[in-house]
């Protein structure tokens, strides 16, 4: 009798178990618009981590040619964590791992490809605050995993009987050792990237590294081609990454270009794959203006292929009228650069990016790199001899307005009551929009632009009360 009470027990805590699995399996989705990324601690926690690397290694064993795959962080204090679960993930299935330590996430982009590993892993949350953290995959390329092979290693992830039988046992447990000088390889493909004709000399330049992972690599290559480098938030503690400094706090960077009349000034964020330009005046350069201005320098110099340039649905209109005027085309893909550089491949241009900062010199980088498209930049104000603030401004921008609202669930668009009305409305105005919610933050990002700014504004306004109704209350 007891026995059988035993059993009774195990059938239905196992019943449990399958419904909290089933449930969880039907409100958790891994994959954003770049890796995973939450808290860390809480939805990405060890075990997550441990789990995603073992679906990863699983999937990538099926074609495993060196069976390496190498590991790199920012500087963020849970990064101990993560690594340690993903090192714990992959070896578990018989994957060796190479950890690098801190490291640009383009670094890790370069690295993966030169060091012939099968995939590489960034562990970062890029611009969020020290209390998020992330896991980035690229394939043995370089190249960010596409969504087809994320939702793969997903379905793996929730497969626990997959998980179970890849365990390694015996000889066959994989094994992991540290790389610590590895910045050199990535330093000279920096600085190959950099025209040979060409010298920082005479130059002074404001860098921000947001405490993050160029805290190092930064300083170094700019000083190494003749710059005079003011460094800022370049000493990392683990909870100062972003705070207050890089790409998306530029205040005090403004006030360093005027202070020490530098030439320019320029912000990483934490895992330097985007950069935010200053101008000698002390004015931050928009993002949009900057692909245009490096688009067009490319094309002048018979360098731009494809015939045109990529970016976001986000972009400003003035920069598709820039390139019109010249000649070129302007392609539009969704948001994040793994579709930027989709549109890239598939029309064989390779330039392209983001107006938040992310540009892509696929000559030189495999995905977004700050440093990279930070000395391209340097290298058009010396060949056209001016300054950044004539230069970098060729067009003139639609006034447009992008507004994030907190949100507590991420309601579908299509479900909420009154929004096809509201978007009539603004359409009737002339007025371009696109709202969609992030793919990293509970936030809900609403883009509004046109001629009228008054008119927009407003709008805005009407539109943020709306939101907030519909999905606060």
């Amino acid at each position: 009798m007891r026995n059988i009470s035993l059993k009774i027990i195990k059938i239905k805590l196992k019943s449990v178990k399958i419904l909290q699995f089933k449930k969880m399996e039907a409100i958790m989705k891994l994959f954003g618009t770049d890796g995973v990324r939450g808290e860390a601690g809480s939805f990405l926690s060890a075990e997550v981590a441990m789990k995603v690397a073992m679906a990863a290694g699983i999937y990538l064993k099926s074609s495993a040619v060196t069976n390496k795959i190498l590991v790199g962080k920012d500087t963020r204090r849970s990064g101990y964590m993560i690594e340690n679960a993903i090192v714990c993930g992959l070896t578990a299935v018989g994957y060796d791992v190479v950890e690098i330590g801190p490291m640009p996430t383009p670094a890790i982009a370069f690295i993966t490809e030169n060091m012939r590993c099968d995939a590489g892993i960034m562990i970062s949350a890029s611009h969020n605050s020290f209390e998020d953290n992330g896991i980035k995959f690229f394939d043995a390329h370089g190249d960010k995993f596409p969504t087809d092979v994320e939702k793969k290693i997903e379905d793996i992830y929730f497969n626990q009987e997959i998980l179970n039988e890849a365990q390694a046992k015996g000889k066959s447990i994989g094994k992991a050792k540290r790389i610590d000088d590895v910045i050199g390889r990535y330093i000279v493909q920096l600085k190959n990237s950099f025209p040979v004709e060409m010298t920082l000399q005479g130059m002074r330049i404001v860098l921000d590294t947001a405490n993050g992972a160029a805290y190092k690599v930064g300083p170094t290559v700019l000083e190494e081609l003749g710059a005079e480098v003011i460094i800022m938030h370049n000493k990392p503690t683990g909870f100062n990454i972003n705070e207050g400094c890089g790409a998306l706090h530029t205040n005090e960077l403004c006030e360093n270009v005027i202070k020490y009349r530098a030439d320019l000034g320029i912000a990483l964020d934490g895992d330097a794959d985007r950069l935010v330009v200053v101008d000698e005046k002390g004015e931050v350069v928009d993002g949009d203006q900057l692909l245009g201005a490096l688009g067009l320098h490319l094309h002048q110099k018979k360098l731009l292929k494809g015939g045109g340039i990529v970016a976001t649905v986000m972009s400003n209109q003035g920069l598709d009228d820039y390139m019109k005027s010249n000649g070129l085309k302007l392609f539009r893909s969704n948001v994040g650069d793994k579709h930027v550089l989709e549109i890239m491949k598939k029309e064989g241009i390779n330039f392209g990016g983001e107006q938040s900062g992310h540009v892509i010199m696929h000559d030189f980088a495999k995905t977004g790199d700050g440093l990279v498209s930070a000395l391209q930049v340097l290298a058009l104000i010396i060949d056209k001899k001016g300054s950044a603030s004539s230069l970098l401004r060729p067009f003139p921008l639609y006034p447009q307005k992008l507004i994030n609202i907190n949100v507590k669930v991420k309601k579908p668009l299509k479900d909420i009551k009154g929004l096809d009305e509201k978007l009539a409305e603004l359409e009737s105005e002339n007025i371009r929009h696109l709202i969609r919610y992030s793919g990293t933050e509970n936030k809900l990002r609403i883009l509004l632009e046109a001629k009228n700014e008054k008119i927009m504004n407003k709008k805005m306004d009407e539109m943020v009360e709306f939101f907030q109704k519909a999905l606060n209350a």
